[in-house]
């Protein structure tokens, strides 16, 4: 097994993964499909805020909830995984079924929350959360314009 697959982890050991990491810890979510320049781009930025990213991947099931199309997610959830732990920047990767990742923010307790974009962190679960407990909830602008649904649309052309 390559030595990336043991940064990927299960909730029930998610705790005790994060204890184990440098600190501050910052946290992000999504579903990274298609990995592409925008998701790695913002992955080393998130990453620059601390000393250890941890990034909780949507299941599939939770990904079809978000409404992103019937076809969507392409790439199963453990092929996202492997692709996210194999990063250089990525830490430690963990999947969460829930609509939201705040389940993932209150069992691991990071110092920092991320997300890409223009998210008002201050309104979302997660943001309120990190903030509530005394964290840092940051938005981090997207340096590319790119997303996995325009890369589709322009496959399908």
């Amino acid at each position: 097994m390559p030595a990336f697959e043991e940064k990927i982890c299960t909730r029930a050991e998610l705790a005790a993964r994060i204890a184990q990491l440098p600190k501050p810890v910052v946290l992000t979510n999504g579903v990274f499909d298609i990995l592409h320049r925008g998701h790695v781009t913002y992955l080393a930025q998130a990453r620059e805020l601390g000393a250890s990213l941890v990034v909780a991947a949507n299941t599939d099931a939770s990904v079809k909830r978000l409404g992103k199309g019937d076809e969507r997610p392409l790439n199963t959830l453990a092929d996202r995984m492997a692709v996210l732990a194999a990063l250089e920047s990525v830490s430690l990767v963990v999947d969460f079924d829930e609509d939201t990742a705040l389940d993932v923010v209150l069992e691991s307790r990071p110092e920092i929350y991320a997300k890409g974009g223009d998210y008002d962190m201050a309104r979302i679960p997660e943001g309120q959360a990190v903030l509530a407990y005394g964290g840092r909830a940051v938005a981090i602008d997207f340096q590319h314009d790119r997303s996995t649904s325009k890369l589709v649309a322009r496959i399908r052309g």
